[in-house]
């Protein structure tokens, strides 16, 4: 362990300076120890991100996330020039990268820590780079690896058996995973979301300070990341335009409304394909859907209902959480007093006969969209978004870091200022 106890290091990975000059000033008087200028920063604002943040935080460790992979000697000069106290070079670069980054390192007064991201061998890689001479190792998990809810605490424990240099963790730590890393061997502790997409960044340094000096996990309900029993919660804690971001804009299903506005609708579905005006498969799929589960129905975008009270009512009955319907439904008065969930396209008041065309359990369209058996359906006020069962984690995960990041915008901007001045949307607009 370095003297004087764990370190905190804010890895301010913004886009525009004027945001992480704030996020970091916030972050300093909540107790944050090193700041990172983040590889995101240093690519959109180069090295006057450095610059600024050295002259703004004199007293400060100030680390540069060049990611370097080549050159490593000049990106280290031209770093260390700008005011950074270490690098940091990548572990899967040559060996004569890092040799030549930690001569350039001594010859400006600056350090190497060497990030071990996709090195197959951490603890083999870590031993040599030691003996190249570099001061830092990083352990690290990808944002977007995070995203499939990998954790780097593991390569912690391998790694600090192996080296007498100082170890640094990144990937996802919030205040109930910063003392397992100490506990794991981490000598720096790297966080990045837990403060930066905080509406309140001093106090959410202050709670992961405080984790960190009395070893111990705070529970956090936010930047956390959920695995594949916790995909209700995860869901259910977004909207579905935040899901419909985190999938690129895709997913949402096309003039498909709820009934009324209030619902959220969270499960997995039950598809069913009929006729327009057949009801006999979409209330047969009643029987075979599964408590919390979402009877998706594609009744060929017809006008005469397939569905109506009484087929919600056993919905209700049975804990199934929703139908979505693409096609008609009818009795809406009754059905808005129930507590189930009903989205579709049409409202009609007359209703077809139960002449059983059609099946359940196959691939449908509804809205436009793809449906599988095992999908997740989520819905709100926004509409309905169906998210594919195999990639359903990367997006629950997605989905909860967009709703995060706008909370802290949704910040900024009450402190009197404006979405395109906090996102420099004119500076980011698409040249050519």
């Amino acid at each position: 362990m370095m003297k004087g106890g764990p370190i905190l290091q804010i890895a301010l990975d913004v886009i525009n300076l004027h945001r992480a000059l704030q996020i970091a000033k916030e972050a300093v008087e909540g107790g944050v120890d090193w700041l990172e200028v983040g590889t995101p920063l240093i690519k959109s604002e180069g090295m006057e991100a450095i610059r600024t943040l050295k002259r703004e935080f004199p007293d400060h460790m100030l680390i540069a996330d060049m990611k370097t992979m080549d050159v490593g000697g000049f990106e280290v000069e031209i770093a260390s020039k700008a005011g950074a106290n270490i690098v940091c070079v990548m572990g899967m670069a040559d060996d004569q990268t890092i040799t030549e980054a930690v001569k350039a390192a001594r010859k400006y007064g600056s350090k190497i820590m060497v990030d071990l991201l996709n090195v197959p061998d951490k603890p083999a890689r870590a031993r040599q780079v030691q003996e190249f001479g570099v001061e830092y190792i990083c352990t690290h998990v990808s944002i977007d690896a995070q995203m499939v809810n990998k954790s780097p605490l593991n390569d912690v424990k391998s790694i600090s058996k192996n080296i007498k240099i100082p170890i640094a963790v990144a990937g996802g730590l919030n205040s109930e995973t910063a003392s397992k890393a100490v506990k794991a061997g981490a000598d720096i502790v790297i966080v990045g979301g837990a403060i930066n997409k905080a509406p309140k960044v001093t106090e959410a340094t202050k709670q992961i300070k405080e984790a960190l000096n009395k070893k111990r996990s705070i529970r956090s309900n936010w930047y956390r990341k959920h695995g594949e029993d916790e995909l209700y919660d995860g869901f259910m804690k977004v909207s579905t335009p935040n899901l419909a971001d985190a999938m690129h804009k895709k997913g949402a299903m096309i003039g498909i409304r709820p009934l009324k506005n209030g619902y959220k609708m969270v499960g997995q579905a039950v598809t069913v394909r009929s006729a327009d005006g057949d009801w006999a498969k979409p209330v047969e799929a009643i029987d075979r859907a599964k408590k919390g589960e979402v009877i998706v129905i594609n009744s060929g975008s017809g006008h005469t209902a397939v569905w109506g009270e009484l087929a919600t009512w056993s919905c209700k009955v049975k804990g199934i959480a929703g139908v979505v319907v693409d096609g008609a439904v009818r009795d809406t008065d009754d059905i808005k007093e129930m507590d189930v969930a009903v989205f579709t396209r049409y409202v009609a008041p007359n209703a077809g006969e139960p002449k059983g065309f059609g099946e359940i359990g196959a691939e449908i369209t509804c809205g436009g969209i793809c449906v599988h058996e095992g999908d997740w359906i989520v819905g709100d006020d926004s509409g309905v978004v169906v998210i594919p069962k195999n990639i359903a984690v990367e997006i629950a995960n997605r989905a909860i870091d967009v709703h995060e990041r706008e909370n802290r915008l949704r910040e900024e901007i009450k402190r009197g200022s404006t979405l395109s001045k906090v996102l420099e949307l004119k500076k980011w607009e698409k040249m050519g």
